[in-house]
């Protein structure tokens, strides 16, 4: 376990907070883009997940963004932070390997995916990555991703019927037509159903990474 300081808390939307994170045990840490930590929530065992955005070793500094996603302990934990609170987590440790991607990348995601979409714009070796994220308020996703400096994400809106995920399915299978390199990340019935169809359009699964974050009714994902 790390022990940790709340330097900053930005509330950029409702549902959404910029967090920083500060402290000695953050200094020379060993982190790449990808990575996880799990901070933990109140009494137990309880611990909510986030991917880093950044990691500042000199200064022992990290940035996470939180997203409110339902009621459950890290929503409240989340947004009941101030500045100066104390917290403690385990990590960096290994959850998406992004090692090796190369342009074209796209990374397809939700609410849960933008930090590690900013963690990847700042990967060098990524660079040009194309973002495709499934969202429930296309305009409170939109204010927080211009925040991040990732306004140029494309948003689409989910259905009922989940239809919208004809339309990301077809543009994908366009993007894998010119050689890109997939993270699909978020839903797991989403990541599933684009896994089968790029696969079935014969991209190689050395060409596609994935993780599930969450799914409707489970715990235990991240």
């Amino acid at each position: 376990m790390r022990p940790a300081r709340v330097f900053t808390v930005e509330t950029l939307s409702p549902r959404f907070a910029l967090i920083e994170l500060e402290g000695e045990a953050l200094k020379d840490v060993a982190w790449t883009a990808g990575q996880k930590i799990q901070v933990a929530i109140g009494a137990g065992l309880s611990a909510r997940t986030y991917t880093p955005m950044s990691w500042d070793r000199s200064r022992g500094r990290t940035r996470l963004l939180a997203f409110a996603h339902g009621d459950g302990p890290g929503s409240r934990w989340a947004s009941g932070l101030r500045e100066g609170d104390t917290c403690q987590f385990f990590g960096p440790r290994r959850s998406l390997d992004l090692a090796g991607l190369e342009a074209p990348v796209v990374l397809f995601g939700d609410e849960t995916s933008f930090g590690l979409a900013a963690a990847l714009r700042n990967n060098l070796q990524a660079g040009g990555a194309l973002h495709m994220f499934e969202v429930t308020d296309v305009v409170e996703s939109q204010q927080v991703l211009d925040a991040v400096s990732l306004g140029q994400a494309r948003l689409i809106a989910r259905s009922a019927g989940e239809e919208h995920l004809a339309i990301v399915e077809a543009e994908m299978l366009r993007l894998a037509a010119n050689g890109a390199q997939f993270v699909l990340t978020g839903k797991a019935s989403s990541i599933q159903r684009f896994s089968r169809a790029l696969k079935a359009a014969g991209v190689a699964s050395s060409r596609i990474k994935a993780k599930a974050y969450w799914a409707p009714g489970k715990t235990g994902l991240d």
